[in-house]
């Protein structure tokens, strides 16, 4: 059973003052089969959270620590997590003008699972996948997100978790700027993918729209760099009802 583990993570950023700490401590335990939502209001640290345990270079890692299996994650380059078994779905995917999404998709396969796709068992787990996520089968032969909209290139995501199947999936915003068709699509995505029970999901929101299609197993609420507070379901509701306010005003009242 595949295990994301984080112990008191501490990161953080250059800025022109000197460094400033981000996350102030960080324990959190996904599990295969669990989908965790991490909510919190904007500039508590849950993105940062998450392009940290990806590996991105901008994030200074001060202290704690992150495995996955058991593995150091924190001693693993950015691809050998890849490879590991982690995914981030980015909040901002990027455009890379000049490889096509088939070219892309199928190097990630191959560096993911070791070996290349056989050709014909692969067109057709692109074409299924393709049309689950009502994607046009001409987008295989476009740049990988280049001139997309804020909703494709979400869905492209999507595409991507359900290819490579990861442990730990972790998606960042994943739910910003779609509109409602948009929504229920991706979600439906997510939802496929976590059928199995096979991978754990870290769901990084602001709103509780998603988590009317993906119900959460554990909310965790975010703020001032460190979960305050956790609980099921109901938990969202409750932030939805009342907002963050008593949350962020406890994280100033206890320096953070």
């Amino acid at each position: 059973m595949a295990t994301l583990e984080i112990k008191d993570l501490r990161v953080s950023v250059a800025t022109d003052d000197g460094p400033k700490e981000i996350l102030k401590g960080v324990d959190l335990t996904v599990r295969a089969g669990e989908t965790h939502a991490i909510m919190g209001p904007n500039g508590s640290g849950k993105s940062t959270l998450s392009y940290a345990v990806a590996g991105h270079p901008k994030y200074e890692v001060t202290g704690g620590t992150v495995t996955l299996d058991g593995e150091d994650v924190l001693e693993m380059s950015v691809d050998e997590r890849a490879r590991a078994g982690l995914f981030l779905a980015m909040q901002y995917p990027v455009e890379v003008p000049g490889v096509s999404m088939s070219n892309f998709l199928r190097t990630a396969a191959t560096a993911v699972r070791g070996e290349a796709p056989k050709l014909r068992t692969w067109v057709k787990e692109v074409k299924e996948s393709m049309k689950e996520l009502e994607i046009d089968p001409a987008f295989a032969e476009r740049s990988v997100n280049e001139g997309f909209s804020g909703g494709e290139k979400k869905r492209h995501e999507i595409l991507q978790l359900a290819l490579l199947n990861p442990k730990i999936a972790i998606l960042d915003e994943t739910d910003s700027g779609l509109d409602v068709d948009a929504l229920r699509v991706v979600s439906e995505g997510v939802s496929r993918f976590r059928a199995s029970g096979e991978s754990g999901v870290l769901l990084i929101t602001h709103y509780t729209r998603i988590l009317r299609h993906i119900t959460p197993d554990f909310v965790h609420v975010f703020a001032g760099g460190r979960i305050v507070e956790s609980g099921g379901s109901e938990l969202a509701d409750q932030l939805e009802a009342e907002g963050y306010v008593k949350y962020t005003g406890a994280a100033e009242a206890a320096g953070v």
